[in-house]
């Protein structure tokens, strides 16, 4: 019979000799665990996985065994629980997130917005400030990602109002759907809101500033009280440095100077006049 020794689940085993069985003449350890000697098969009903080291003790062949008890239930648990963890299950698309074209972009912050103005070159770019709550932008949301992919010249930049407060609160943003409209040094172009029953108002204005044209300078952006605004406030990491205003080519003369020079047309009288007053002196 096997006996435990202690608490590492260790069994001592008889000789590992052929010995037979007196009712049945079969071998006396199981056949589930080779090696192992016990007079009854009291392991083979036991849902285990076993490892086995085998040394000598005493003229006696010692068998070490780790017993593994298998859980059905949990194991096949773990294939869930490790898909879930990886996002395989349980994880539903957002509305905001489908149909989206390689010409559309979510703005991840207020120096984002401005970076991406500025390096949009002569690009058309629509600003589409929308609501995951809002009706009116889930609804007109198909339609925006099918122009898009009609106009794949233009720049959508998307700005989630959930997420963006603060920066759509200073830039005046306070309707839904809202959009505006960038193009390189002219800077905003126009801005308006319109729904799924106004959607003609956005064509008009794509059939309008669509048309491709060459801007002198570099891009503007957003405006400059935009960005000191954007810059004032707290909440937001944004650093803006207002450009150095460099002297005026044509400056407009002040009253006293006009008045000096229209004095100094005539130099020759006013010799005169200088040398008469010093006669008379």
């Amino acid at each position: 019979m096997a006996k435990v020794l202690g608490k590492a689940n260790l069994f001592s085993a008889c000789d590992y000799t052929q010995k037979k069985n007196q009712k049945g003449g079969g071998s006396l350890y199981s056949k589930r665990i080779p090696g192992f000697c016990c007079k009854t098969n009291r392991f083979t009903s036991l849902k285990m996985k076993s490892m086995a080291l085998r040394c000598d003790f005493n003229g006696q062949r010692m068998v070490y065994l780790e017993r593994k008890f298998v859980n059905k239930r949990r194991f096949h648990q773990v294939p869930i629980k490790a898909q879930i963890q990886t996002g395989l299950i349980g994880r539903t698309s957002k509305w905001w997130e489908n149909g989206l074209q390689p010409n559309m972009k979510e703005v991840a912050s207020a120096q984002d917005l401005a970076d991406s103005l500025l390096n949009a070159g002569d690009k058309l770019v629509i600003l589409d400030f929308f609501s995951p709550a809002c009706g009116g932008c889930k609804a007109l949301f198909p339609k925006i990602c099918q122009l898009a992919k009609m106009n794949p010249d233009l720049q959508f930049l998307q700005v989630n109002y959930e997420e963006h407060k603060s920066m759509c609160y200073t830039l005046n943003v306070h309707v839904l759907p809202f959009f505006r409209f960038y193009r390189g040094a002219q800077g905003r172009l126009c801005q308006f809101s319109c729904t799924n029953a106004t959607i003609q108002k956005f064509k008009d204005a794509l059939a309008k500033h669509a048309i491709d044209r060459c801007s002198l300078g570099p891009a503007k952006g957003l405006d400059e009280k935009e960005l000191s605004a954007l810059a004032a406030n707290k909440d937001l990491s944004f650093t803006y440095k207002p450009k150095p205003v460099g002297p005026n080519p044509n400056p407009v003369p002040a009253k006293e100077e006009i008045l000096v020079s229209e004095t100094c047309l005539n130099p020759k009288e006013s010799e005169e006049k200088s040398l008469v007053g010093a006669g008379g002196g």
